[in-house]
């Protein structure tokens, strides 16, 4: 061992130094401590540097074992090496001269590699009631019963839950306790991105969460601790059916409640080929079939980049169960027709830049809570809702282009009553087609809160009183106007080649505007990101105070920052910012009037 060498060489480099007694003056006292301590000094910076060593092994495979194949996980370390900081004392012979070192039991490691010091104590200080000595094989916290153990090691993630593993034979066994278990392809951050990653880091990670799969899960006895939460990030391919296997093992032994599944490709979709999406499709389908039992216990679910057979998404929603949250990101079916989404227990779903060309037809979803809808290529209608008493959350995203339709929310949300609707048009085309009270009374009639979120700043915006005249309960509406940079598309040719739109990008939003008459009820709290000291705010938000008779209060903010790129306000904004400003636009938009509504400028 490289730290057992460094001892006998500290011990070799202070054997012959007289060590002092209690008696001794102080003066002496501290002259042989510096001589220690000098002698010492090599050894010591030695293992630091080698407690300070990246631990490359660990972060590869999140587990750990003190059996002999794991050791091919930790190349030049072992345990103690890698776990533990290691405290020594120094003994004096009878002639009272420093002789070697007695290695006292290890402690487990709580500081980061920077802080681990060696601790060299002498036989003159007595020791802590705390210390590890012969006669105390536990520390206070091994004391802990296990339900408070468990509690502890639940908030840890799982490297930190592997490592406690291999204290003693008491924390053995903790891990086969836990209620929360998450394991991830590895350190790799492959999920977040995969633009660089290889082949090799591929097969590396998943050979890696499968052995960890295999550690947390196939080692688990039965046990009468639940476990309330699984989920497995892993790879497509051959390594993902042991996976899958040991999944099934675990939720026929295990008392299992939710489980989640995140299936991963090797590529990115933006590399992929049309060929490579359909075999991962294929393989995917595959991977269901060989593991039944695994899919049908799954109550999350989370696919990417692949493309399915016309039949293969209504068997998967078959055999899935149990499933209750779907993620679909850039999948596909092979030939050009709609997805058709059946499933009882199915309460949230989210479709995200999916390439069907005849849209979504979500056909029964009888608990459906949540449905999040983000980018589409259909000339059509993205989706329709059809059976669906539940549904009261509804997020739609997409860049307006110019071959796509005006959508009516009435006809696409069908005869959903929803409480939350949510409109980002990413500082593009408005693709909402403004309706009348009449059309809109089954979908809004009990929305209690709309937010549209990324309105060009070249847009009016008296077309969204639409919304105010069809939701007679809504409290709340928040609107954000800018043009963010940092997802806008500002070069003219790269626009016509992608086909975004050349005219206003209001034109089709034309709304004859509310009647005369129109009042409000219920209406409490106006918000206005990105809002500016311009006509156009003035005469929207007098529109509002007019009609709404309840309203409250009127928060304007400035615009929004671009945290990603970190851009500030420009200097041209002509946001309000002192107290004499803030005053002026009051009163051009009370405008004379005796209006008891507060307008606030939070900034």
């Amino acid at each position: 061992m490289r730290i057992q060498w460094c001892l006998s060489r500290g011990a070799k480099s202070i054997r012959g130094v007289a060590v002092p007694n209690r008696r001794s003056s102080s003066s002496s006292s501290s002259s042989v401590i510096k001589q220690l301590c000098s002698g010492l000094q090599p050894a010591i910076q030695e293992i630091n540097r080698l407690l300070s060593e990246p631990l490359s092994a660990i972060e590869a495979a999140p587990f750990s074992s003190r059996s002999p194949e794991s050791k091919q996980f930790f190349p030049g370390y072992n345990q103690k090496q890698v776990l533990f900081r290691v405290h020594l004392r120094v003994c004096r012979n009878k002639s009272g001269r420093a002789t070697t070192f007695k290695k006292r039991r290890a402690t487990p490691i709580h500081q980061p590699p920077d802080s681990r010091r060696l601790a060299v104590r002498s036989t003159a200080r007595p020791q802590s009631s705390l210390a590890m000595g012969k006669g105390s094989r536990d520390d206070r916290l091994s004391k802990l019963p296990d339900d408070i153990l468990l509690n502890i090691v639940d908030r840890l993630g799982i490297l930190d839950v592997a490592r406690t593993s291999v204290l003693s034979k008491r924390w053995r066994r903790i891990p086969a306790m836990l209620s929360k278990i998450d394991i991830a392809v590895g350190s790799f951050r492959l999920a977040q991105d995969r633009s660089n990653v290889t082949s090799d880091d591929v097969v590396r990670a998943s050979s890696t969460t499968v052995e960890a799969t295999r550690r947390m899960l196939g080692n688990r006895p039965p046990s009468p601790y639940p476990v309330h939460h699984l989920s497995v990030q892993l790879f497509l391919g051959d390594d993902s059916i042991s996976i899958g296997q040991i999944v099934a093992n675990t939720m026929a032994t295990q008392n299992v409640g939710s489980s989640e599944f995140t299936i991963l490709t090797h590529k990115d979709g933006r590399k992929c080929t049309y060929d490579e999406v359909i075999a991962y499709g294929r393989q995917l389908r595959s991977f269901v079939d060989a593991c039944p039992v695994a899919f049908g216990g799954l109550t999350r679910l989370k696919l990417e980049h692949l493309t399915l057979a016309q039949s293969d998404f209504p068997e998967i929603f078959g055999i899935c169960k149990r499933l209750e949250f779907l993620h679909l990101f850039n999948c596909d079916v092979e030939i050009s027709s709609s997805l058709q989404v059946e499933h009882p227990q199915l309460s949230q779903l989210e479709i995200i830049n999916c390439r069907f060309e005849s849209g979504v037809d979500l056909k029964w979803l009888p608990k459906l809570a949540l449905l999040t809808f983000k980018g589409w290529l259909s000339q059509e209608d993205p989706f329709c809702v059809g059976h669906a008493p539940l549904l009261q959350s509804v997020s739609i995203t997409n860049i307006g282009l110019s071959y796509h339709k005006m959508l009516k929310l009435s006809e696409v949300l069908g005869k959903a009553t929803i409480s939350d609707l949510h409109l980002n048009f990413r500082c593009e085309k408005i693709w909402v087609k403004p309706e009348g009270p009449r059309q809109l009374w089954q979908v809004f009639r009990s929305l209690k809160v709309v937010t549209l979120d990324n309105i060009s700043e070249e847009c009016d915006l008296t077309w969204t009183l639409f919304i105010l005249q069809g939701a007679p309960f809504l409290k709340e509406l928040c609107i954000q106007v800018w043009d963010n940079v940092c997802d806008m598309m500002v070069d003219e040719e790269e626009r016509r080649k992608h086909a975004f739109s050349e005219e206003r990008k209001d034109k089709g939003a034309g709304w004859e505007g509310l009647a005369s008459d129109f009042k409000h009820h219920n209406l409490a709290v106006l918000r206005i990101y990105g809002f500016q000291a311009e006509c156009k705010f003035f005469e929207f938000i007098r529109s509002v105070m007019e009609a709404a008779v309840d309203l409250q209060g009127i928060y304007l903010h400035n615009r929004v920052l671009c945290k990603r790129r970190n851009l500030m306000v420009p200097s041209t904004s002509k946001y309000p910012k002192t107290y004499k400003q803030k005053m002026s636009v009051r009163n051009k938009i009370y405008e004379g009037n005796c209006w008891m509504v507060g307008i606030h400028f939070p900034g």
